[in-house]
């Protein structure tokens, strides 16, 4: 190993991690690998195409060529709604002009503004007023349905939206055809989202969401499939970099969570390169989970010789009693 590894593999789990910085960039050599294999960044190569996101994607797709006006997926933290939402507009065709708003904290006025320029209208002033954007909305929908496109609204991390600007969200569906929506608005939020929808102010919105799917955590299969298709795309040509158990660990420590099970194998394979082994074992996983808020390790007893001796005391305690009562 060079200097570098040497100093590594004797340094603290913490330091190994703060070297890093995140980047994954100084294992790749060690594990044969051509790419960060779990970082944060929702990268669509990335993509794992696995039960409740197959089916979420799935229902996307075709609620959008049937039409419908209003789409919700919610997930927890973490679970890849910005992935899946990135994917779905990766895999949309020609046929879509789509529209992507990572920034929900807009007001109405900002919110047409961003929805305007996202779909190509050229007249856009800062001082035009809301009905004037509304306007040139309307007009750039038409033309573009006059050449066979749809337009696509996609809201990331929806829930986190004013009440007006969901509001005037709502009133931009209500631009039609007589036989067609002329815009497609897909919310990605947290299920916060649903308890604001339940909302009396907002029951006419919540009427208008036609199809809705919701996330889960991966099941430990998953969590299985995943690494190992992560791993496989960045280089990993023989799958035995992580052993099953220390998977096991990762998918009990994250409970499945995309996000987290990034973060404890990304980690695990830090400490492993630091310890200079060419395979993530429990041992280093549980150094990630330390490393880890987020992260809860199993619980497991450990019985040191002064707790044995202080249950024997008490048991022998216990059974001198019941005898005395008995006599």
């Amino acid at each position: 190993m060079d200097l570098l590894n040497d100093s590594l593999q004797f340094a603290e789990p913490g330091f190994i991690f703060a070297t890093d910085q995140g980047h994954g960039m100084i294992y790749l050599e060690h594990f044969g690998l051509t790419e960060t294999p779990f970082s944060l960044t929702p990268d669509t190569g990335f993509y794992f195409n696995y039960l409740g996101h197959q089916q979420a994607l799935n229902v996307l797709l075709v609620a959008l060529r049937s039409g419908e006006g209003f789409l919700k997926i919610t997930g927890e933290v973490g679970t890849g709604k910005t992935m899946l939402c990135r994917k779905l507009l990766a895999t949309l065709d020609d046929s879509y002009c789509s529209a992507y708003l990572p920034n929900p904290l807009l007001g109405p006025t900002e919110l047409h503004q961003a929805i305007a320029a996202e779909i190509g209208v050229e007249r856009l002033e800062s001082n035009q007023s809301l009905h004037e954007l509304q306007t040139l909305i309307l007009d750039r929908a038409l033309a573009l349905q006059r050449t066979g496109r749809r337009v696509v609204i996609c809201v990331d991390e929806a829930q986190a939206m004013s009440d007006v600007s969901l509001e005037a969200l709502r009133l931009l569906s209500n631009l039609e055809t007589e036989k067609s929506k002329l815009l497609q608005i897909v919310l990605f939020a947290q299920p916060e989202l649903d308890v604001r929808l339940e909302q009396e102010n907002f029951r006419q919105l919540r009427q208008r969401i036609s199809f809705a799917q919701h996330l889960l955590p991966l099941d430990r299969e998953g969590v299985h499939a995943y690494i190992a298709h992560r791993m496989l795309i960045s280089g990993d040509r023989n799958g035995d970099v992580f052993l099953p158990k220390a998977i096991d660990q990762i998918y009990r420590a994250s409970k499945g969570v995309p996000r987290l099970v990034n973060i404890l194998a990304h980690k695990g394979l830090l400490a492993a390169f630091g310890a200079g082994h060419k395979t993530v074992d429990v041992d280093h996983v549980r150094i990630a989970i330390r490393d880890t808020a987020e992260a809860q390790l199993p619980f497991q007893w450990k019985l040191s010789p002064t707790l044995l001796w202080g249950l024997a005391l008490v048991t022998i305690v216990e059974l001198a009693l019941v005898a005395y009562l008995l006599l």
